[in-house]
């Protein structure tokens, strides 16, 4: 295929002694402020440079309101325990549409988000959300966590995504890993978000496992190394990347049982990959792929639009 070079499945590693933890839990500050220097790096060299330092400035007031904020409020035992014992997640997003808490935190990340320098459409949709009523913002935020974002209106919801991000971090972040149990097919155990990405971590005690990543929360977690994160098939998946793709880090990870792609990233090649930042920067991949056909099935508010 033009532009492409199609790769066997990889099964290394599938049957290793070890365990790896079924989830891993983001630490909000880290977790943004790792992202903040990863789209840094990346924007060094990229013609999406302009876009992706923008990213980079987004992602640092995201770690500076995270580490400024008051401890979040811990999700109820008894909710948690209800989610595990029907294989629910115990992060309900639904719930936080409305929820005054998370909307105070969306206007002061609005207020902290005007310092950056953007295009004037993006400062033109910024003063919008900052004047926006509190029914229409809440409107807004229940939009991004449907993850049901109007084509007419991308540049307010990346903002506002942004600062849900921050919100569902820090509740994720106060649960219990070993309280998390397999959801639906490819859905975040914490908030049941699809995944952005996948990635093929080295670090110790999970060598060679693959943990898918969510973009809303942040959380982590283990899925079998070759199967669909869409459907669950483990069967017709396929591997693509530009050409001379065998050392690729980031390759489309393709299931022909429901012709979907999502980015699987080896980080266990190169360490300082970033499921988020790393997404953005592979435009080049996606815009490959529209020519297949398979259509996208991880989710990233950054790249809504592209």
């Amino acid at each position: 295929m033009s532009g492409f070079h199609s790769l066997q499945p990889d099964p290394s590693m599938i049957g290793r002694m070890l365990k790896p933890p079924f989830a891993v839990m983001p630490d909000p500050v880290a977790l943004f402020r790792q992202r903040a220097e990863r789209f840094s790096v990346l924007a060094g060299d990229s013609h999406l440079a302009p876009y992706l330092g923008f990213l980079a400035g987004l992602s640092r007031l995201q770690a500076e309101l995270a580490a400024e904020l008051p401890p979040a409020e811990v999700i109820p035992t008894e909710q948690v325990q209800r989610a595990r014992e029907n294989r629910m997640p115990p992060l309900d997003r639904a719930s936080l549409a409305g929820d005054a808490g998370l909307r105070a935190l969306a206007r002061r990340f609005l207020e902290d988000v005007a310092a950056l320098s953007m295009p004037a459409p993006a400062a033109a949709a910024l003063a919008e959300l900052r004047q926006a009523e509190p029914e229409v913002l809440d409107r807004m935020i229940g939009d991004v966590l449907a993850d049901s974002i109007p084509a007419d209106a991308l540049p307010q919801h990346l903002f506002l995504s942004a600062a849900v991000q921050v919100h569902g971090a820090r509740l994720a972040s106060l649960l219990d890993p070993k309280q998390l149990v397999p959801v639906e097919t490819g859905l975040c155990p914490c908030c049941g978000g699809p995944p952005v990405s996948s990635m093929v971590v080295g670090h110790q005690g999970a060598e060679g496992a693959r943990y898918a990543a969510c973009a809303f929360c942040g959380t982590q977690w283990n899925e079998v190394r070759i199967k669909c994160l869409a459907c669950g098939s483990t069967k017709g998946i396929g591997y693509m990347a530009p050409e001379s793709g065998e050392e690729a880090t980031v390759k489309a990870e393709t299931c022909d049982s429901c012709r979907s792609w999502v980015k699987i990233l080896y980080q266990n090649r190169n360490p300082v990959l970033e499921p988020v930042a790393d997404d953005v920067a592979s435009l080049g991949l996606d815009l490959l792929m529209r020519d297949t056909e398979y259509r996208r099935a991880g989710f990233d508010p950054f790249l809504l639009g592209y």
